[in-house]
C-alpha cells in the first residue's frame, strides 16, 4: 500500500509539473502551481533563427514550441538541446502548442491545424480551416478546439483529424477557447462572448462584450475575465450570462491583446498602455498598475507570490503580485510578445529575435 501510495504522489507531481499548453490549463488561468527560484539566472538559450511569438508548452521534461519559420521545434528542458523540428510548411504565429496523450497540436498561418509525434517529430495528420490560424488548440474530451480566422471555432477528433462540429460565427476567431464544465467559451472578433458546448457545438448562449476581442478567457470561479480592444477588461458572471464588471484605466485608453492570469482574488493582465494591471476579481477595482517602456502583449502568469511577464521593451519582468513592484527583470534585446511557461522551477518563453531562454536557479 505504500508503495502504491508513493506511485500516486509522484504521478500527481508530474502532472503538476507539466505546462502543456497555452496559459496552461483548458480554463487558461495562467497559474503555475510550480514556482520559479527567488533569484533567477539563464540556465540555456536556444536560436531559433525566425520571431518567436508562440508560447512554449512543456510536457514530460520536454518544451514544444513554434517558430516564424514555420518549425515546431522541441527541447530538452534540462539542456535547452534540440531533440527534433517539425516543419509545417507555413509561419507559425501566436499559435501555442498543445500537449496530450503523446501528441503536439499546433496551428500556422494559412490555416492548417498539425497533429504531430511528440516522441519523435513525425507528422500525424493536418486539417484545413479555411483562414489563418493565431489561436492555440485546446484538447479536451477527444476533441482538439480550435479558433480560425474563417470565423468559425473548429472541433476535431484529436486522433484522426476529422472534423466533429463547426460552429460559426460572425468574425474572425482569434483568442483561443477556454473549457470549462463541458462547455467551451471563446471571445471573438464579432465582439461576442459565446458559451459552446463541447459534445455536439450548439451554442448555450453568447453576450455582447462591446468590442472586438483578441483576449481570451480566463474562467475562475463561475466568472470569465478578458480584454477588449474598448480598452476595457471585463468580467462575465457565466451562470448569470451577464457583465458583472468592466474596468478601464482613468487616464490611458488603450486595448487589451493580452490574457489574464487569475488567482486569490486578483486578475492580472498586459495592455497596450505599456502597463501590467492587477485587479480585484470581485469588483474589478484596480490593486495596482506597474509600467514598462512598451506594450504588454505577454500574457502574464502568476506563480506563489510573484508574476511574470514580458514586453515589448524586450524585458521580461518579475513583479510581487501584492504590491506590483518589480523584483527582477532580464533585458533580452528584443520585444517579447510570447507568454511564459513554468514547470519543474524553471520558466521559458521566447523573443521575437529568435531567442527561446530558460531561467532558473
Amino acid at each position: 500500500m505504500r508503495a502504491l501510495i508513493l506511485i500516486l504522489v509522484s504521478v500527481s507531481l508530474f502532472a503538476q509539473q507539466d505546462w502543456p499548453q497555452f496559459r496552461g490549463n483548458p480554463q487558461l488561468t495562467g497559474v503555475s502551481e510550480s514556482v520559479p527560484p527567488s533569484a533567477l539566472k539563464v540556465l540555456w538559450t536556444y536560436d531559433a533563427g525566425e520571431a518567436i511569438d508562440s508560447s512554449a508548452a512543456i510536457a514530460g521534461g520536454v518544451v514544444y514550441v513554434g517558430a516564424g519559420s514555420g518549425e515546431l521545434l522541441a527541447l530538452d528542458l534540462e539542456t535547452g538541446q534540440l531533440k527534433w523540428k517539425y516543419s509545417t510548411g507555413d509561419m507559425i504565429g501566436e499559435s501555442s502548442p498543445a500537449v496530450r496523450g503523446g501528441i503536439v497540436y499546433v496551428g500556422d498561418l494559412i490555416g492548417v491545424l498539425h497533429a504531430v509525434n511528440a516522441a519523435d517529430g513525425k507528422g500525424l495528420w493536418t486539417y484545413e480551416t479555411g483562414m489563418e490560424i493565431r489561436s492555440s488548440p485546446v484538447v479536451i474530451d477527444g476533441k482538439v478546439l480550435i479558433g480560425s480566422y474563417d470565423e468559425a471555432l473548429h472541433a476535431v477528433d484529436a486522433k484522426s483529424g476529422k472534423r466533429i462540429w463547426k460552429h460559426q460565427t460572425q468574425g474572425p476567431v482569434h483568442a483561443t477557447p477556454g473549457v470549462s464544465g463541458g462547455i467551451t467559451f471563446v471571445a471573438g472578433c464579432d465582439e461576442m462572448f459565446r458559451a459552446i458546448r463541447v459534445a455536439d457545438g450548439e451554442e448555450v448562449f453568447a453576450v455582447d462584450s462591446g468590442a472586438y476581442t483578441g483576449s481570451s478567457p480566463a474562467l475562475v470561479d463561475g466568472k470569465a475575465y478578458y480584454g477588449t480592444f474598448n480598452n476595457e477588461v471585463i468580467a462575465v458572471d457565466i451562470e448569470k450570462r451577464e457583465i458583472v464588471w468592466v474596468y478601464e484605466h482613468p487616464k490611458r485608453k488603450f486595448p487589451y491583446y493580452s490574457s489574464a492570469a487569475v488567482q486569490g482574488g486578483r486578475v492580472v493582465i498586459g495592455g497596450r498602455d505599456k502597463m501590467v494591471h492587477c485587479l480585484n476579481a470581485g469588483t474589478g477595482e484596480a490593486y495596482w498598475t506597474y509600467m514598462t517602456r512598451r506594450r504588454v502583449e505577454s500574457s502574464p502568469v502568476i506563480a506563489g507570490d510573484r508574476v511574470y511577464a514580458g514586453s515589448g521593451d524586450g524585458r521580461f519582468y518579475v513583479l510581487g503580485l501584492e504590491s506590483g513592484e518589480k523584483i527582477w527583470e532580464f533585458d533580452a534585446g528584443a520585444a517579447i510578445t510570447a507568454s511564459p511557461a513554468i514547470t519543474a522551477g524553471k520558466i521559458v518563453i521566447g523573443a521575437t529575435d529568435g531567442m527561446v531562454y530558460c531561467f532558473g536557479g
